[in-house]
């Protein structure tokens, strides 16, 4: 069974439809990259995924339960999207650090809200809190950071700084991690670090989904591609199929302009 199943999303901004009609799935421990021009739907298919956009028609399911329906009221309380949105990771363009927490403090937040609402917090605060500590400190040895931890954001690189945003998203354990263009922010020379803690986390079989103008990345690390133009999917396939066999005229000549370049 599939993870995620994404089956016939539309999203319209008042007359304009930017999403047609999108239906993907996604296993566990796949990767999967969607590539387009800017202004083609990559990024409001992913916060659609994950609800930070209700989409207008379709429907999201994760793990076979469905967590968004626009036929269905009943999904779309408000009180429930915040648990439906920790099936999901997400690493934003912009780094979106507090100013006024260290790195550490950056990632460990979002578990220590949530354990605020754990019924035994105030019998096992001291315990609690520490395991946090302990995972968070885990997380940034593990993308090379573990020096840094006490660095407030205005001390890190931009390259750094995504990595922290990195390990916050892990931190929450999500089933599927999903990055929007997690390098255009940053120098080239930063880019590399970015890409090689996700290449890593590819070859642990972290499930993701993966918004990229890296053709190269996309290419080498996805098990699956996604070409998408004016709110549609041209076409998918494996990156050898998209990259050097693709059948539409629109995904050759989108590929060319990177060649090129």
């Amino acid at each position: 069974m599939a993870i995620l199943n994404v089956e016939h999303i539309r999203k319209s901004f008042g007359d304009t439809e930017v999403l047609k009609d999108i239906s993907f799935s996604l296993e566990q421990g796949q990767v999967v990259s969607i590539i387009g021009s800017s202004g083609s739907g990559k990024t409001t298919l992913l916060r659609c995924i994950n609800l930070l956009e209700r989409p207008t028609a379709g429907r999201v399911s994760v793990k076979g339960d469905v967590i968004f329906d626009a036929q269905d009221p009943a999904t779309q309380r408000e009180r429930d999207l915040r648990k439906k949105r920790l099936h999901f990771g997400f690493v934003f363009q912009s780094f979106n650090l507090f100013p006024q927490y260290t790195a550490k403090g950056n990632v460990m937040l979002a578990r220590q809200l949530l354990a605020k609402e754990q019924p035994d917090y105030k019998a096992r605060r001291k315990e609690i809190l520490q395991e946090i500590e302990a995972q968070a400190e885990t997380l940034l040895t593990q993308i090379g950071l573990g020096d840094r931890m006490d660095n407030y954001p205005h001390q890190l690189s931009g390259g750094q700084q995504q990595r922290v945003a990195i390990a916050r998203a892990l931190a929450l354990q999500p089933d599927i991690l999903c990055f929007d263009e997690p390098t255009s922010a940053l120098d080239p020379e930063l880019t590399g670090e970015v890409l090689r803690v996700m290449r890593e986390l590819a070859e642990q079989k972290t499930t993701m989904i993966i918004v990229t103008h890296e053709m190269a990345f996309a290419r080498d690390v996805a098990n699956h591609v996604i070409f998408m133009d004016e709110g549609m999917i041209c076409e998918e396939g494996t990156p050898d199929q998209v990259f050097h066999h693709p059948k539409q005229e629109r995904t050759k000549q989108f590929l060319s302009r990177y060649t090129q370049g």
